[in-house]
């Protein structure tokens, strides 16, 4: 998401929700009022039909800072990716609902699904009838071309992982500004067609054209990073103001008329509004109070306790497909030096992550970059004292051999993290161990809201950073491919997602041999992504730390609670009414 440095999820709220949590079944209560505290699958009982009756109101959501760039193809965070769920579509849309059912690609400005020939080169979209934007335009086969183009005249963070694959990517990735893809997306105005043509086939294609970056947007939209200023949706929502120190506002496209419930369904709330700028203890008090009905934060640990327990079917606990991790950026010193990144692996402590995070009931230790469950992971730990499967403990005194080994002690290491309580935690952490290897380590925090574009950008010459990354969709190659090849590293960018800098020739042309074999067979392809996940932790270029559980707290008059396990908590499909 994905994805993306993506949401900073709550801390834990104590075994008593988890308690709870595992008790109790997950199906929405169905009304406007509380719901029960575990919707992991919420979404697939419930009845899809709109209910009119709680269409209206105001929906008021807090976070401590904004998440950068309002643009849909610039910004990749999952901050932002939930609201664009329901202001923009693609040609094909993940289907919004809860379970499983929430990775099914399907139509949502295209048709139908589109006819794939040529070898699975080509895809051809028919344009459904009558759609328009928020200015009033209908939506056009130009629309669509330009918008491709784009992708590529902004630099898209997932320019040249997503949709290099286009014919005439290569020439947009070398000069944007001329970009055309002449022979690659064409329109035909009077069929109502779009084709896409590739230079190979690619089975993951449909999901790229599900992800925001895919966006369709008016052909006259800039050039470039549109940033605070909101471009034209297609959706049920459009954004009337944006300040991201203050506040985002969300009303209703006045020419929005639901064309696919699966796709594109009918908002309930007639208004969100986004307010930057408080406390996380505000955020909780504003949120028991009823003043606020979700926050994006982690709470504080002095609420713990009181959320878990008084407010425990406010809580939604899901688990997710994502990973915690720390950047460490090998073009500069001292991590330029494996033994020296090594060390860092074998150092730190993830059972003390997984207790600052907010304990093994909400995260639990991690060590392969490819998250349990998914595609290509395998029980495989190289970073753990004694060795095993999976990761039982760190070893100090091999780290600061390596340490020792590599001559790189008594350099200076800045941290830079996020500065909210939780991600501030873990650095402190970071940088006490550290010291303890001999380093001068400095902390850095800085807001969410610019923390994510600084560490990616080389002229900020950052050495180790804490991030996170939330599935974009449901292969390998979106963690591997996206965050550590060559192709996405892109010096002096705020959208270089390869924040480590890493580029390995022959783990790159097997990246591009596993996405070949995943043509013809998945199960193969997967075990190559698996050793690719092992060979790369053998460079350990990045440190992986822990895989998080999410928790959506919401108010009291909330209803409707479905969670994706694509984008997380559906925004449009809440009701306070």
């Amino acid at each position: 998401m994905s994805r993306i440095t993506s949401r900073t999820t709550f801390a834990a709220v104590t075994a008593a929700l988890a308690l709870t949590a595992t008790a109790c079944s997950s199906s929405d209560d169905g009304g406007g009022g509380t719901s029960n505290p575990t919707s992991t699958t919420t979404g697939g009982a419930q009845s899809t039909a709109f209910q009119p009756a709680h269409k209206g109101g105001t929906l008021k959501l807090v976070a401590h800072a904004a998440a950068g760039s309002f643009d849909p193809q610039v910004n990749y965070t999952l901050q932002y990716w939930q609201l664009y769920q329901s202001m923009y579509d693609g040609l094909l849309a993940f289907k919004k609902t809860g379970g499983q059912e929430s990775f099914t690609v399907v139509p949502d400005l295209a048709a139908a699904m589109p006819v794939v020939s040529n070898g699975g080169k080509t895809y051809t979209f028919t344009l459904r009838k009558g759609i328009k934007f928020s200015t009033g335009k209908p939506v056009t086969t130009d629309d669509v071309v330009a918008s491709f183009q784009r992708i590529f005249k902004v630099s898209s963070p997932t320019a040249g992982t997503f949709y290099n694959g286009i014919v005439g990517a290569d020439a947009c990735l070398k000069t944007p500004a001329s970009c055309t893809l002449a022979k690659g997306v064409v329109g035909d105005a009077a069929a109502g067609t779009v084709t896409v043509n590739l230079t190979a086939p690619d089975p993951e294609f449909p999901y790229k054209l599900a992800v925001p970056h895919a966006s369709i947007l008016p052909k006259d939209s800039p050039a470039k990073d549109a940033g605070t200023k909101p471009l034209p949706t297609t959706g049920p929502y459009m954004a009337a103001s944006y300040d991201p120190n203050r506040a985002l506002k969300l009303v209703r496209n006045p020419y929005f008329k639901e064309w696919s419930r699966e796709a594109q369904p009918q908002a309930y709330a007639d208004d969100v509004d986004y307010t930057f700028g408080q406390t996380v203890e505000s955020e909780v008090t504003a949120v028991q109070n009823g003043q606020a009905d979700w926050m994006f934060d982690p709470p504080p640990a002095d609420r713990l306790s009181e959320i878990g327990t008084t407010y425990a079917s406010q809580a939604h606990v899901n688990p997710l497909t994502a990973f915690w991790y720390v950047t460490l950026n090998v073009n500069s010193a001292p991590f330029n030096n494996k033994l020296a990144r090594q060390a860092i692996n074998w150092a730190v402590d993830r059972n003390a992550v997984v207790g600052l995070y907010g304990g093994k009931n909400l995260a639990s230790p991690a060590c392969t970059i490819l998250p349990p469950g998914f595609p290509g992971h395998v029980d495989k730990c190289q970073y753990t004292k004694g060795g095993g499967k999976t990761w039982s403990a760190p070893d100090l005194a091999k780290a600061k051999a390596l340490v020792k080994q590599s001559g790189t002690a008594g350099q200076e290491v800045g941290i830079v993290v996020q500065d909210d309580e939780v991600n501030k935690s873990i650095g402190q952490y970071l940088q006490s161990l550290l010291t303890q290897l001999g380093y001068k380590a400095t902390l850095k925090p800085l807001s969410a809201n610019i923390q994510f574009t600084y560490i990616q950008n080389t002229k900020n010459k950052v050495q180790l950073a804490l991030t996170s990354w939330y599935q974009d969709y449901p292969a390998a190659s979106d963690f591997l491919n996206v965050l550590l090849s060559c192709a996405s590293f892109h010096p002096g960018s705020d959208s270089s997602i390869n924040i480590s800098g890493f580029c390995d020739k022959g783990i790159e042309g097997r990246m591009q041999t596993a996405l070949k074999t995943g043509q013809t067979d998945q199960k193969a392809a997967d075990q190559q992504w698996a050793t690719i996940d092992q060979d790369i932790m053998a460079q350990s270029p990045v440190v992986p730390v822990i895989n998080p559980k999410i928790i959506d707290f919401t108010s009291k008059r909330v209803g409707n609670y479905r969670f994706s396990k694509q984008f997380y908590m559906l925004v449009g499909q809440l009701w306070v009414k």
